[in-house]
């Protein structure tokens, strides 16, 4: 849609653009993996309406410029339903108007920029569950919870542990970024999505509804969604060829959170349970896709395979440096709340500051794990009380990865030069290549 201004307009003029807009609502066919409206009914038969679009696009619900890579600096909604109905969206709620005739509006304020397909509208008769949270930041925040009523002892025990997965993110990655508005979360009729500053919850209070039915001791559906408040919400993808930078990094978050409940040896479990994907897809092409199309690639377990490998090659300090520098590039910015803490990001940040977190050139790292699919081959042979291992890569991509070999009771790094390597052991040893998993690799067959 091209719009006539008749004349030229200088920089710092206010346009103001009114834009009517209607029509009947899409119903989603599959929420929220194909997207639109949810319209379902509370088990004591009220109703509830629920919106998703990530796949398609916000604009299968209202005008906008619908990429990724275009946000809105802040947005008024308001929504007019039945007054029975209550309304949770995003941002935070200025007023409720009621009309006498039956019917309330509810006018909400989002005041920072936001992902367009994280814009939502959910209502129902739902009961609020809220407190205060303090935050690393040193201020306070919001913290809410709009549960059915039904479910609302559930929606109580969990909001504790909403908040233990607050104080988890906070720890590692920096500071709740939507303070300025809350953290909300509001039960739905789909599974979840992560719209800003009120994600969708819709796991039932079941902890693996999202992990094949295994529960690791928390809910994984929650805490992959909040991931999102940091990979996607506040770092934003440039382009959908990027997701990975979202899903990859919010998969990978589960994981270290069991590692911190439970230890390394539930952390190391976790990660081989995801080990299931197929390399069809380059998780972080280098040309521009489309939503429908990166979701072919395997971002997420992929993703968080890439993640687990580079912790792995860069070391425990570096690595989580870098990523609490990916979610916050600079310290000042983690006390930001005005918007200007947001930002777009590529493969490429990340590549930068990965190198600078640990002082290593890691291109051929992201060249072979992110910008193509194939995975590469590790081959080990054992001959007598040699062990031979070399690496090999698609289109010989050079592959300076280091393996551990495990030799007896001695565990030891090796660098595998690019015609391979042969270690000699004592007689009686049993070598263990990788032996705590850290390496994503296809095992060489020929």
């Amino acid at each position: 849609m091209w719009i006539d201004l008749h004349h030229t307009r200088q920089p710092g003029k206010l346009v103001q653009l009114t834009v009517e807009y209607g029509g009947k609502p899409r119903p989603a066919p599959m929420a929220p993996w194909s997207g639109g409206f949810s319209w379902a009914k509370t088990p004591s038969g009220a109703h509830r309406i629920a919106t998703t679009c990530q796949g398609e696009g916000a604009d299968i619900w209202w005008p906008c410029k619908d990429h990724v890579s275009d946000e809105p600096r802040n947005m008024g909604l308001h929504f007019r339903v039945p007054s029975d109905l209550v309304v949770a969206t995003n941002g935070q709620l200025l007023k409720t108007e009621p009309h006498g005739d039956g019917t309330t509006t509810y006018h909400w304020y989002i005041s920072n920029p936001i992902n367009i397909y994280n814009v939502s509208f959910n209502a129902a008769p739902y009961r609020l569950i809220e407190d205060r949270m303090a935050s690393v930041a040193g201020d306070t925040f919001p913290v809410v919870f709009y549960v059915l009523p039904e479910d609302y002892d559930k929606g109580v025990e969990l909001f504790s542990e909403i908040k233990d997965h607050l104080r988890f993110y906070e720890e590692l990655l920096g500071p709740y970024p939507f303070r300025a508005d809350k953290y909300g979360v509001v039960q739905t009729p789909h599974l979840g999505m992560e719209h800003q500053s009120i994600i969708a919850y819709g796991a039932k209070f079941n902890n693996g509804s999202m992990t094949g039915g295994i529960d690791w001791g928390f809910d994984a559906l929650h805490h992959h969604e909040l991931a999102h408040e940091w990979w996607g919400n506040l770092a934003t993808n440039s382009d959908w060829r990027d997701m990975w930078l979202h899903e990859g990094f919010g998969s990978y978050m589960q994981p270290l959170y069991a590692e911190r409940l439970k230890g390394r040896e539930v952390y190391k479990s976790y990660m081989r349970n995801m080990r299931r994907f197929s390399n069809t897809l380059a998780i972080a092409p280098r040309e521009s896709m489309t939503s429908k199309e990166i979701y072919r690639a395997p971002i997420y377990v992929k993703g968080a395979w890439v993640l687990h490998s580079l912790r792995y090659l860069i070391g425990e300090e570096a690595f989580f440096k870098a990523l609490r520098r990916m979610a916050y590039p600079d310290p000042s910015l983690e006390v930001q709340t005005d918007g200007g803490q947001t930002r777009f990001v590529t493969t490429d940040d990340f590549l930068t500051i990965c190198e600078e977190a640990s002082g290593q050139s890691l291109d051929w790292f992201f060249e072979v794990y992110l910008r193509q699919p194939a995975l590469p081959e590790l081959f080990s042979r054992i001959d007598g009380n040699k062990i031979h291992l070399h690496w090999k890569t698609p289109n010989n991509l050079p592959f300076p990865m280091p393996v551990e070999v495990e030799l007896g009771k001695e565990v030891k790094r090796y660098d595998i030069p690019p015609e391979g390597l042969t270690i000699t052991f004592e007689k009686g040893v049993k070598p263990v290549v990788d032996p705590e998993g850290w390496l994503l690799y296809e095992i060489g067959r020929k």
